[in-house]
């Protein structure tokens, strides 16, 4: 079951064609015998050290034999957020080795930690527990991380600056190198030429230059990139894929599914992902500058379509480098791979490991391919049903009774009732589907009936917020018009119905900024337009919204018993912050500083060096 020719950036099942990935010519990294391994991961990051022009500390570090540091640190003086289930904030924690040791007031603490414990002031400071993003694409997004250049709005506003970027770079760059890019949002970054051949080829003529969509659905070149591909001005359109032609019939540059653009990509010389688990490495470690300390893979297989995947984050963690934890789905997509490899729910350890099985409804609202129960504000379609009900119904079957946890990927209103259907099915005969953790991906159009279906079989949310603050305002204009778009994330609605949910980034669609994501859930403030807030009645609390980046995350992923909560016996997995979320003003959570970041009792990344013995 291979479903390529509706699918979306965030798990179409042929990704790893934009890359060309050969695993026979894959760079090799060190792997370490299992005898070297524990040590490894948690020293590997106490020596070597890349510093960068601007003071921050990347710590990607050569594994060393050296035996795990059982030093007690004990931090107190500022403010000590455990996000345990009181939300409690102690005097002190006390860190032994790769764990927390204790928690609670600075006497008992202390007694707890040992006459030779290190004291650590935080000095009003915040430490909280690392951050998680229970959905990203780590190594799809990695590779695009790595060899695109990023345009999205985190950086450009309009596409006349991203033009102008794009002049830079073919300035500078030397003149055989193609200029790849990712992450472009017409519908958000206005212009006044469409992409491809008009714009680019006042760019170049000779250099080949390709952007990708921030949908994945859509690419644009210029001439001379479709030259480099053999692309012809009488090329036939594939079953799925468009390449878009103007009123008179004349190419244009733009590539509509990937079966057409990676025609194009396919002519970049040396492929991009030569070395996937080196770029997963490298990714990871800027991902620690904002405090992530766990990420996901959502799509386990779409670079080399089963197994193979798994394998190469093995080869990541093996390494010692790996500077935040990773929680895997498995794809729907090669259901008879995984059957053929044997894996199982939980396989992996600590660092990576298995988590759950991955399912997709529909496509995505923005490109119009969620499925809906009513046709789109400006578009006379209703989307996309990537999986029919008795597919869903099925494989949701299949896979909970095997004991995986179930993530179903679900934007529209009709795909959310196509998911609840499914599970009310498979629990109507005998299943306990609680048990499962069953999470609606994005889950982004909610109605009241469907909210209480989700809190009866126990099922929670995890919205990709940037939904709320990058689209709010094309939802409210030109995808579902004024009144629909009230519903999308319901953040407060779940809190009041005692559903929980999470929030996430959806790597790579948008970049995984916790804190900001955290500050787009409690002030739902549109990036269009700044003093717009869409359905402010939905707003998070500041709790809650913490939670989705860190306990509840860690229980959606099925690792609540070792993160997401600063309690004794858990993984000294923490940040610390130069402000406290919960009581800064709404709308400067996402200009809190982070100063170091910590994964197993080592650091990653250090902002000013590490904190100070008192």
């Amino acid at each position: 079951m291979i479903h390529d020719r509706h699918g979306c950036a965030c798990c179409h099942a042929n990704l790893g064609a934009l890359f060309g990935y050969d695993p026979q010519q894959a760079v090799k990294i060190e792997i370490l015998p299992v005898s070297r391994l524990d040590a490894a991961r948690q020293q590997a990051r106490a020596g070597l050290v890349t510093q960068t022009a601007c003071g921050t500390k990347y710590l990607m570090n050569a594994p060393t034999d050296t035996a795990p540091d059982q030093t007690v640190r004990v931090y107190t003086g500022g403010t000590v957020m455990t996000v345990d289930a009181d939300f409690s904030r102690p005097e002190a924690i006390a860190i032994q080795g790769d764990r927390i040791l204790a928690v609670g007031a600075l006497d008992e603490v202390r007694q707890a930690a040992g006459a030779e414990a290190e004291l650590i002031d935080l000095n009003g400071r915040t430490l909280m527990p690392g951050l998680i993003d229970p959905h990203t694409h780590i190594l799809i997004g990695a590779l695009m991380d790595q060899a695109m250049d990023y345009v999205g709005t985190g950086r450009f506003s309009t596409t006349a600056e991203i033009l102008d970027f794009i002049r830079a770079l073919d300035a500078e760059r030397p003149a055989d190198e193609w200029i790849v890019c990712r992450n472009y949002y017409p519908m958000l970054q206005p212009f006044e030429a469409p992409m491809g051949f008009a714009t680019l080829d006042g760019v170049s003529t000779t250099r080949p230059i390709f952007v990708l969509n921030a949908s994945g659905h859509i690419g644009y070149a210029n001439r001379a990139a479709f030259a480099a591909a053999g692309i012809p001005d009488d090329v036939e359109n594939p079953a799925g894929g468009e390449f878009v032609r103007d009123a008179s019939g004349a190419l244009t540059g733009e590539m509509r599914n990937q079966m057409t653009y990676t025609r194009v990509l396919s002519a970049r010389p040396g492929g991009a992902g030569s070395a996937p688990a080196d770029a997963v490495l490298k990714t990871c470690a800027r991902f620690a500058a904002l405090g992530l300390t766990t990420v996901t893979e959502l799509g386990l297989g779409g670079l080399l379509r089963g197994a193979g995947d798994w394998d190469i984050l093995q080869q990541a963690g093996a390494t010692g480098r790996l500077s935040q934890r990773v929680r895997a789905y498995p794809l729907y997509a090669f259901d008879a791979a995984w059957d053929e490899a044997a894996l199982q729910p939980g396989d992996g350890d600590a660092l990576v490991r298995l988590s759950g099985y991955k399912l997709i409804a529909d496509g995505s609202n923005q490109g119009f391919t969620g499925l809906q129960r009513a046709p789109y504000h400006t578009v006379d379609s209703t989307g996309i049903e990537y999986m029919t009900p008795a597919e869903l119904t099925d494989l949701i079957r299949k896979r909970a009774q095997q004991g995986w946890q179930i993530a179903v990927h679900g934007n529209g209103d009709k795909a959310i009732d196509n998911i609840l259907d499914a599970v009310e099915q498979v629990a109507s005969e005998g299943h306990d589907v609680r048990a499962n953790r069953i999470r609606i991906e994005h889950c982004s159009i909610l109605h009241d009936e469907q909210i209480a279906r989700m809190k009866q079989f126990g099922i929670t949310a995890s919205f990709l917020i940037g939904h709320v603050h990058y689209w709010g305002v094309a939802m409210r204009d030109k995808i579902f018009g004024p009144d629909k778009a009230r519903l999308l994330d319901r953040c407060a609605s779940l809190e009041r119905a005692g559903v929980d949910y999470t929030i996430h980034s959806d790597f790579f669609v948008t970049d995984p900024d916790p804190l900001h994501m955290i500050e787009m859930a409690v002030t739902r403030q549109s990036w269009k337009e700044p003093d717009f807030a869409l359905a402010p009645e939905e707003c998070a609390s500041r709790e809650k919204a913490i939670r989705a980046m860190t306990s509840t995350a860690a229980w959606q992923i099925g690792s609540e018993h070792e993160i997401g909560s600063l309690e004794p016996g858990k993984f000294a997995d923490f940040v610390i912050l130069d402000r406290d979320p919960s009581t800064v003003p709404a709308d400067e959570i996402k200009d809190i500083q982070v100063l170091e970041t910590w994964m197993g009792g080592q650091p990653t990344y250090l902002a000013e060096g590490p904190a100070q013995a008192g």
